[in-house]
């Protein structure tokens, strides 16, 4: 199976009013996740971040809605800006590695004991 991707903004920062326009959106926050279904497990990661935006007067506007409608073109700013095949690439090399794992964590029992389930 591919790896499922989907984006989710949480919080945009704007201001009030800027240039003329209300609600001038300067920073998206987003997470972007990857997931995968392996053996009856679903694997995922996550690339979290922010992006910052300018607005120049003049230049065309789209007033902030709070619809879906607005969240696509949020996103489409995301892709126009982001380089979301690298970031493709990352999250698929992280599921994988957790599906087939090439390193582990190996400590001393003594300095760091194995909890007993008390």
């Amino acid at each position: 199976m591919a790896v499922i991707y989907q984006w989710d903004i949480p919080q945009m920062n704007a201001h009030i009013q800027a240039d003329g326009q209300d609600n001038v959106i300067y920073t998206v926050h987003y997470r972007y996740t990857g997931s995968k279904e392996s053996g009856g497990v679903t694997y995922s990661s996550t690339n979290i971040g922010t992006q910052s935006y300018t607005y120049v007067a003049g230049e065309p506007f789209v007033p902030y809605e709070n619809t879906e409608a607005f969240e696509a073109i949020v996103i489409g700013w995301l892709e126009g800006s982001l380089d979301v095949p690298g970031m493709q690439a990352s999250i698929a090399a992280n599921i994988q590695s957790q599906i087939a794992p090439v390193n582990e964590d190996l400590y001393f029992t003594w300095q760091n004991p194995v909890p007993t389930g008390e």
